[in-house]
């Protein structure tokens, strides 16, 4: 049983950057950080939870080679604990009779989840630490986190990250795509999300201040820190996957994605025009339905529903185009289960699911791995939330690979060269933090 302590902060966020510079001690570190998306209007305001939620060092390790969820659901029936960690893309080889033999540079475990020692939330000024008293008195706790609040934050000054390649050319996606709208107009697929890895080898990072820098360049509702040991994800990503609230399921999809504007007037156009865009849309819709019908499995009869369809959202970097679908679970299903059942999100597959992945399989050159997989958390009652991996850079410190992948989806009104266009704009950011240190 945790027990809770609050503590009222001066300046929240400058203990976000001490809690993260912390935390390098400890081999297990999860730190979610949502920059105040509610107060900024680029998410649907009654499902933002907390401001900073994060898990420190590890009690307890679930990390399965086979039999992945049902491992996971066993973990947190035992415990009734906080769980923090993440499903990689490839578990869908658990889920469907599918493989995955590309080329991967990062390594990281399919499945990974951690019990923390402590559990750190932030609202606005307000701290609550959760921790077990059997290892710790509140005055052990005031003393910790007066030891964060003593953290010097690191000066900037890292030098640039060289010889970024992309695994493909810029030729050889374009016949892609060619090559995918070809099954759509055979009928194989109505829409495929193909991505690209850009990559670096032999490359040193500061791990922590390439986080605080990305997040400085783009702050997004979705965003974490994930280590283990000398593997780690920087995550600005905008996208919900699923959360769980009480019986409530929710799922926000993106597809559809502009550019900003050089000023206000410019912007709300780029905004108009995405909302009216027939292309953007119809990608939107697909995978809206095919949401509906993954939440459907597990939800009560009747219960699916669209809360918004095509909302507009401004982030950073871009424009981006999110519904909202919601059920109600069913008795007798658990949360892992409707997360399988959902896994992975439509919106980095296509539709239909399984075809599309095979498609993926087929025409990507490089194995996903942990991106457009999904981190975050259980609580100790049951709810969850995570996201989806996009927008993230990927680092295996013990062989110094970098990695990040960008992609979209394809449709038959797609544009190759506009395709690949998109592909550099939502690259934009992570490019900018690894060359302008």
């Amino acid at each position: 049983m945790r027990k809770r302590l609050t503590i009222q902060l001066t300046n929240p966020r400058l203990f976000k950057e001490q809690l993260l510079f912390w935390s390098k001690q400890f081999q297990h570190v999860s730190i979610l950080d949502s920059h105040d998306v509610s107060r900024k209007g680029n998410s649907k305001a009654e499902y933002n939870t907390y401001d900073l939620l994060a898990g420190i060092d590890a009690m307890q390790v679930v990390q399965p080679k086979e039999n992945s969820f049902a491992c996971l659901q066993a973990a947190i029936d035992r415990s009734k604990d906080w769980w923090f960690g993440y499903f990689a893309y490839d578990l869908k080889n658990e889920i469907e009779v599918l493989h995955s033999n590309k080329v991967d540079g990062l390594e990281f475990p399919t499945m990974h989840f951690f019990r923390p020692r402590w559990v750190f939330i932030l609202e606005a000024d307000s701290l609550l630490v959760q921790y077990l008293q059997e290892e710790f008195s509140d005055t052990e706790i005031i003393n910790l986190v007066n030891d964060i609040l003593r953290v010097e934050i690191p000066i900037d000054g890292l030098e640039q990250v060289s010889g970024i390649k992309s695994r493909i050319s810029k030729e050889q996606y374009l016949q892609s795509v060619c090559d995918l709208k070809e099954h759509i107009r055979r009928g194989d697929i109505y829409e495929v999300n193909f991505c690209q890895e850009f990559y670096a080898g032999n490359t040193n990072i500061r791990p922590r201040q390439t986080y605080r820098k990305l997040m400085h360049v783009s702050p997004t509702p979705y965003s974490c820190f994930f280590q283990i040991e000398n593997q780690y994800l920087f995550s600005a990503s905008p996208e919900r996957f699923i959360k769980k609230l009480g019986k409530k399921i929710i799922s926000q999809p993106i597809k559809g994605t502009a550019k900003r504007g050089i000023d206000e007037q410019e912007d709300e156009k780029m905004k108009e025009n995405l909302f009216a865009d027939p292309k953007e849309r119809a990608e939107n819709i697909m995978i809206v339905d095919l949401v509906r019908n993954d939440l459907s499995k597990t939800a009560r009869k009747g219960s699916v529903h669209v809360e918004e369809l095509c909302g507009i959202y401004t982030f950073p970097q871009v424009h981006q185009m999110i519904s909202t679908v919601v059920s109600e679970l069913k008795e007798n299903v658990s949360g892992v289960e409707a997360i399988r059942q959902c896994f992975p999100m439509g919106s980095m597959t296509g539709a239909p699911k399984v075809r599309a992945m095979k498609l993926i399989e087929k025409y990507e050159t490089t194995k996903r791995g942990l991106y457009s997989g999904a981190v975050g958390y259980f609580t100790p009652d049951g709810d969850f939330d995570f996201n989806v991996v996009i927008r993230s850079i990927l680092y295996n410190k013990n062989n110094q690979y970098l990695s990040f992948m960008v992609g979209g989806a394809i449709t038959m009104q797609s544009d190759p060269e506009k395709e690949y266009e998109e592909c550099l704009l939502k690259a934009k950011a992570i490019t900018k933090v690894l060359k302008d240190y």
